[in-house]
């Protein structure tokens, strides 16, 4: 789609914002903290950060990385976390255009996005993302293109009732051949709950074809990038950060895959 520059150029401007924002969300919502209050501050001095040291990426760069009061370093996770949403904002805008769908998208991969980051850094997938992505889900299947309201509530359904049954049948089959494994990682469940809320925000996005092409793509991906290491470290899987890659591809691909996998596998 032909979009002129200036509008990538505010859509990303805006992504870069919505990306300060995810990174107070991504650090203050695992540890059941406000967004709002207290302001940003220094993680080492306390200080207040002021406005202008609060610019999402030109802010990061002056400062050469550090804090302004007593220099010590500023994690470059900030920097690439606006960019990368930056990118998103821009991104779908170039592909949708000044169309609803473009904002739907958006904030669509910031919350998986944002899910990504929380689940391998705190192995938590905090309600704000989940439950409220699914509700947000929801009312954006109003807006005009996209998902309609009934498919979404359905996806919703499947994708939380789905992956609950999927949880319990993983638990059952671990307690059964190998319960030293759940002792081992300290829990009780072969799936967290959270990934069971998360899919709820999928399906309410994608609908249900898109939730059982995300549970068949993140299991793909969570074999081949964590599975060596979750047999060697006896840790679980942060499944959520690979329910979040299948559910972009999904996002971007699902229609072009199941359509392929349709025609070349199934022969209809």
């Amino acid at each position: 789609m032909n979009v002129p520059p200036i509008l990538l150029a505010y859509a990303g401007l805006i992504g870069l914002a919505v990306g300060s924002f995810l990174n107070v969300c991504t650090l203050r919502w695992p540890e059941e903290q406000s967004v709002i209050r207290p302001p940003s501050r220094c993680p080492g001095c306390g200080s207040g950060i002021a406005w202008y040291d609060n610019i999402p990426v030109f802010s990061w760069l002056v400062l050469r990385g550090k804090c302004r009061t007593c220099e010590e370093p500023i994690s470059a996770q900030y920097p690439a976390v606006e960019l990368v949403t930056g990118f998103i904002w821009a991104g779908m805008v170039a592909v949708h255009g000044i169309e609803p769908e473009a904002l739907r998208g958006a904030l669509f991969l910031t919350i998986l996005f944002g899910i990504s980051i929380t689940d391998a850094r705190f192995y938590i997938i905090p309600d704000e993302f989940s439950i409220g992505g699914a509700v947000l889900g929801v009312v954006l299947a109003f807006a005009p293109g996209g998902i309609e309201w009934i498919p979404s509530l359905v996806g919703a359904a499947v994708g939380f009732f789905g992956m609950w049954g999927v949880g319990k049948g993983g638990t059952l089959l671990v307690k059964a051949t190998n319960p030293e494994r759940l002792e081992e990682a300290g829990v009780d469940s072969a799936l967290g709950f959270g990934d069971v809320k998360m899919m709820a925000m999928v399906g309410a996005f994608i609908g249900w074809q898109g939730v059982l092409l995300t549970v068949f793509l993140g299991s793909i991906f969570a074999l081949v990038v964590f599975g060596a290491i979750s047999a060697i470290t006896k840790k679980l899987i942060p499944l959520g950060i690979f329910l979040a890659m299948g559910a972009a591809v999904s996002y971007g691909f699902g229609d072009a895959i199941i359509a392929w996998y349709r025609g070349s596998i199934l022969g209809l």
